[in-house]
């Protein structure tokens, strides 16, 4: 998510919480496994990242409460802990500053889902948070939709 944000202009990046040490998670995200490496600068100044040079405040708690979201201006929160799936286990976030939260997996509870290239269209900008759905959702939605829009799916 962060490499991602790094490169739209629209998006600045301003606080990670990770439970690793700048030192860490400035190396995972010059050399990962999956994406290959950084294309950008990624250094270490003090307990931040300074990515493309942009400065971005890292936190270190478990506990969202202590987030310090609006200290850095973090209004979009990308909740990605697998912990925090459902409207009330995210309310700490909201407390401590963030105006949206984005769920990374389907979601416990009937919050929102959104697929992009799906059901986009269906985001109100009064929802709190949302889900993104999970991988295999993500990859086999659109391509069902696909097919239903222009052939139609009578079960499945």
């Amino acid at each position: 998510v962060a490499r991602i944000a790094m490169k739209d202009p629209e998006v600045e990046l301003k606080l990670i919480n990770a439970s690793y040490d700048a030192e860490y998670l400035a190396y995972q995200m010059k050399y990962d496994s999956i994406h290959g490496r950084y294309d950008g600068t990624i250094e270490v100044d003090g307990d931040s990242l300074v990515i493309d040079g942009q400065k971005v405040a890292l936190s270190h708690t478990r506990d969202p409460a202590e987030i310090p979201f609006a200290k850095h201006g973090a209004e979009y929160v990308c909740e990605s802990t697998g912990v925090f799936l459902t409207t009330e286990k995210v309310q700490p976030h909201l407390k401590a500053g963030a105006k949206k939260v984005v769920f990374s997996a389907p979601a416990k509870d009937d919050s929102h889902t959104i697929v992009m290239g799906v059901n986009q269209e269906t985001y109100d900008s009064s929802m709190e948070c949302v889900s993104c759905a999970s991988c295999t959702t993500n990859g086999l939605a659109p391509l069902v939709k696909a097919i239903n829009d222009k052939f139609g799916i009578k079960r499945g």
